[in-house]
């Protein structure tokens, strides 16, 4: 009988349960365009005295979800859409009551598609609209394999519900011809990105606000124009904990410390100067120059909820495979 079993064996003859080491580290899966924003504010959290280590992983939103089904050891989960988490609990990674463990349906920042022009606004793009004229090249990920992508679809279809009064014939020549206008579908939000900043691809990029302001701030005002629509749809990065995987390793505490601390107004002063919208009064206050006025629709009023979204749109064969198709 080798030493570990023979005390095992010890252990359970005297009726006590056995202890094992803690965990000090956790694992949090995020989306991809979130590099910086984690890095600063797990640097946040280690200054709170915190001793865990907070590890990162990057990639498109679903991806991430994907990779934890099929083994990624994430404590946390940090992505950009519900459906994401959806298909964990689905899976039987997550709580079907994930969205009520935290504030604000678990989401401790909002940002929503916005665009990122060259200086000047040369081809002069002010709303959806000029985004299917002609001679004009679109960034934005693939719906199919980024959250990111999947509200630019989104918050196109919302302005163009309106626009065209719910005509369905009308939205889907728009949507058709702002596709057809995407010269490469990049799987992440983040490869779009570089796309259209180091590859020099494409007259206008759309991704987040967060991620439009940050690129101008990094690389330059002088070289790049942020451009707000008339009109955008409320985008809202949910968190949970992975219940599967810290029940295995015992980092259940470690875990809800680190997402609680994204709540606080350390955690959120963070977000907000890295160009995330907060729900923190005072945080939002503070920030409120920087962040333009703009009118956002939400999921449920625009399209009945995720469900229904997930159902209509995003199904195989739903009406975002039709706008593809078309092309």
């Amino acid at each position: 009988m080798n030493k570990f079993l023979a005390t095992a064996v010890a252990v359970l003859a005297l009726g006590a349960t056995p202890t094992f080491a803690q965990p000090t580290d956790i694992l949090n899966a995020s989306y991809d365009i979130a590099r910086e924003l984690f890095e600063a504010e797990n640097a946040a959290y280690a200054a709170t005295g915190a001793t865990v280590t907070v590890n990162q992983s990057h990639a498109g939103s679903s991806a991430q979800a994907r990779a934890v089904l099929e083994g990624l050891a994430a404590d946390v989960v940090t992505f950009n859409q519900v459906t994401d988490i959806q298909k964990l609990v689905d899976g039987g990674f997550v709580a079907a009551d994930w969205a009520t463990q935290f504030p604000n349906n678990a989401a401790p920042f909002y940002s929503f598609p916005a665009f990122l022009v060259r200086a000047g606004n040369p081809k002069g793009i002010k709303d959806w609209g000029d985004l299917a004229a002609d001679g004009v090249q679109v960034i934005f990920p693939n719906p199919k394999t980024s959250g990111n992508g999947r509200y630019t679809y989104l918050a196109a279809r919302a302005w163009a519900t309106e626009e065209y009064k719910g005509d369905e014939a009308q939205i889907e020549a728009f949507l058709t011809k702002l596709f057809s206008n995407v010269p490469v579908f990049e799987t992440g939000g983040r490869a779009a990105t570089t796309a259209f900043t180091e590859r020099q691809l494409g007259d206008v990029l759309v991704t987040f606000e967060a991620e439009v302001l940050g690129v101008r701030k990094q690389l330059g005002a002088d070289k790049y124009d942020a451009v707000i629509p008339s009109v955008s749809f409320l985008s809202e990065f949910p968190v949970a904990i992975v219940d599967k995987v810290v029940d295995a390793r015992g980092s259940r505490d470690l875990a809800k410390a680190y997402l609680d601390f994204l709540f606080t107004p350390e955690g959120q002063e963070v977000a907000a100067t890295n160009f995330h919208r907060v729900h923190d009064e005072t945080v939002a206050a503070a920030h409120a120059a920087d962040f333009p006025a703009i009118r956002l629709v939400t999921v449920e009023d625009a399209f009945g909820g995720w469900e229904k979204v997930s159902e209509e749109h995003f199904a195989d064969g739903g009406l975002l495979d039709k706008v593809f198709l078309n092309q």
